[in-house]
């Protein structure tokens, strides 16, 4: 909660002492940006995006709406800033075993598995976050989904150029690979329930589910217990492999063509 030890004026003390003595009087004790975009994460995990306000991340924190524009400007900023956290957790090394980190690759298919993985890995933990991360407006407008952080992406070229990839093949690398990323695990987030836009009904329109006659889809209904099936681990490590071939033409492609080009699509 906010300091209450000390009563003063902070407009007063702004004049009289300074911006930063005022500061000290109203702001929230143990209160900092990383605080308020963990808390962020866990309310839209819990929640729903749809449902993130200043006013009820402030309520989960114990404090006024109007303390958190200390440490984010606004909802735009905080939706900015969950972004980059949870793309950062790509990029930790604190020592854990099941770590994703992505400096130091060991060749690029290895660099390109493992950021598959620790890319699904954010879906798979915040399905209602990854939305975002697919969807959030880049700094750079011509990078692609969910690729979009530009550490990720700068990590990424510097990948496959380092692997031998010319800066065509890199390009078309980087598209394909976001392509194959998107797809998948956007399709995933929403078998788990996540609302890809706020027209989404993760479970299905009730009133168009009663009121379609499921028999007149044979094929549809005696495939059921087939389609009802997940088998997204399966199908992401197929998609991930055939994806790695098909790079390894484009990559033999560039390195036998004379400027570089890609003739693989």
């Amino acid at each position: 909660m906010a300091r209450t030890d000390d009563k003063r004026d902070a407009d007063v003390v702004a004049v009289t002492e300074g911006p930063a003595a005022a500061a000290g009087l109203t702001r929230p004790a143990g209160l900092d940006r990383e605080r308020i975009l963990r808390a962020a994460i866990a309310y839209i995990d819990a929640h729903g995006l749809a449902a993130l306000t200043m006013r009820r991340l402030g309520a989960q924190l114990g404090v006024e709406a109007m303390a958190l524009y200390r440490y984010v400007p606004g909802r735009e900023d905080l939706l900015d800033g969950v972004v980059d956290t949870v793309v950062e957790s790509l990029f930790d090394d604190d020592g854990r075993p099941d770590d994703i980190h992505l400096e130091h690759a060991g060749g690029w298919q290895d660099y390109l598995v493992r950021l598959a993985h620790g890319v699904r890995r954010i879906a798979l933990a915040h399905p209602a976050v990854f939305p975002l991360v697919a969807s959030r407006p880049p700094a750079a407008p011509w990078v692609r989904p969910p690729l979009r952080s530009l550490r990720m992406v700068e990590s990424f070229l510097a990948s496959m150029r380092e692997g031998g990839f010319s800066d065509q093949a890199a390009v078309a690398a980087y598209r394909a690979y976001s392509s194959f990323l998107l797809g998948h695990l956007l399709l995933e987030v929403t078998q788990l329930g996540a609302q890809v836009s706020l027209l989404d009904l993760p479970e299905g329109d009730a009133d168009a589910q009663r009121s379609t006659d499921l028999g007149r889809y044979p094929h549809l209904t005696d495939l059921e217990p087939l389609l009802a099936r997940d088998e997204s681990a399966v199908e992401f490590e197929e998609s991930l492999e055939n994806l790695l071939d098909r790079l390894t033409r484009v990559l033999h492609e560039a390195r036998n063509s004379e400027d570089g080009a890609v003739l693989d699509r």
